[in-house]
Parts: structure tokens; C-alpha cells; sequence
């Protein structure tokens, strides 16, 4: 399984059922630098094509969000109806309901915690590339521009996407996080978990 951490957005709400709402975004035409090379090497750098997620989303196959790669830590998924994914030519967009047997969790009160603190800030996807057989030119590698660096850089054109993560540390310098709070109406016994994060 690979992983490419872009930067993006990611939206909490909390709802008076207790239960979580949350929102991400995985932007398109980003590049990231998953390597410097070390002494000796290239650097190699990742970034995925418009709509490089579009079979996975049209076919509606299995997706889950994660939290940290982990398939311990399940948030949502499509099978349940606790997920749903939008893909467009700017980005892979994602929608989650977190029910409150599953919000009740410490693992996702750890993870609202470190979205709160800004600590979480990216959205990475878990992918593989699909065989030369069903997909002629899934990646494609070139060489970076000589006047930006000496990189080797892989587009990803078509990928199937098994699950999308919360993550602390994203690779694309663009994600950043910024937190709000807001009024919301919330049980008595459980103070309310409320954050935007652009």
C-alpha cells in the first residue's frame, strides 16, 4: 500500500445527536517531496493528476477514513453509508457522519483532540496503482525542470483508493490549519467538540 500526504482542508462539526460531522478535502496538482535523496540519491517527489481517484469514486467500492493509516482506527466508510466522496477536477472531497457509539471512543476523542490543537492537519490517501493490464499509464515519472532541481517527479493518473487518513505529518508545505469555534447547542453531560479547520 503507498501513501501520498497532500495538504487540504478538514472540517469538524459537532451535531446535537452527538454524533461528528466532518469534511475533508485532497487537492489535486500539489507536489510533494516524499524524499531529498539522501547524500548520494535523487530527490523523488509525488503529485496526483486531476481525477486520479474517479474509478474508485464512480464505482463505489469500499473507502474507509482512518485515523493515522490505522484499520484499527476506523472513522467512517461508503459500506456503512458514513461516507461518501465527491471527485472533481480541483480535488477529492469527502463528507463523514462519526456516529456517537464510535465519537465515544478514546481513539476518536485523541484525534478531535489533536484537530483541535491543530496538531492533525493532513489528509492522506491509502492507494495502490492498478496493473499495466487495466490501466495503461496509471503513473507516469519525469524529470524535474533543471532550473527548479534535479527531482524525479511521479504523477499519479489512476489510483485505486482504499481508505483516506487523518494525519500529523503532512508532507505538502501548503496544509495548514486554522481553528474556530462556534456556538452549538450539545448534550448536558458531554461538553461540545466543535472546530473548523481550513
Amino acid at each position: 500500500m503507498l501513501y501520498g500526504i497532500p495538504g487540504g482542508t478538514i472540517e469538524v462539526r459537532g451535531a446535537s445527536d452527538r454524533a461528528l460531522q466532518l469534511r475533508g478535502r485532497f487537492p489535486y496538482g500539489s507536489t510533494a517531496t516524499l524524499s531529498d535523496g539522501g547524500r548520494r540519491g535523487r530527490p523523488r517527489k509525488e503529485r496526483f493528476a486531476a481525477h486520479a481517484f474517479k474509478h474508485s469514486v464512480e464505482t463505489e467500492r469500499e473507502v474507509r477514513l482512518l485515523v493515522g493509516h490505522d484499520w484499527g482506527k476506523p472513522l467512517a466508510s461508503r459500506g456503512t453509508g458514513t461516507l461518501s466522496l465527491e471527485d472533481t477536477a480541483e480535488a477529492l472531497t469527502f463528507d463523514a457522519t462519526i456516529p456517537p457509539e464510535v465519537a465515544d471512543t478514546s481513539f476518536v476523542r485523541d484525534a478531535i483532540a489533536l484537530l483541535t490543537a491543530g496538531l492533525a492537519v493532513g489528509i492522506s490517501p491509502g492507494f495502490r496503482i492498478p496493473p499495466e493490464r487495466a490501466v495503461q499509464q496509471a503513473e507516469t515519472v519525469e524529470e524535474e525542470d533543471p532550473a527548479e532541481g534535479q527531482a524525479l517527479i511521479r504523477t499519479v493518473h489512476a489510483a485505486v483508493l482504499s481508505e483516506l487518513s487523518l494525519v500529523t505529518n503532512p508532507a505538502y508545505e501548503e496544509s495548514s490549519v486554522e481553528s474556530r469555534s462556534w456556538d452549538m447547542a450539545a448534550p448536558k453531560a458531554r461538553p461540545p467538540m466543535m472546530v473548523y479547520l481550513p
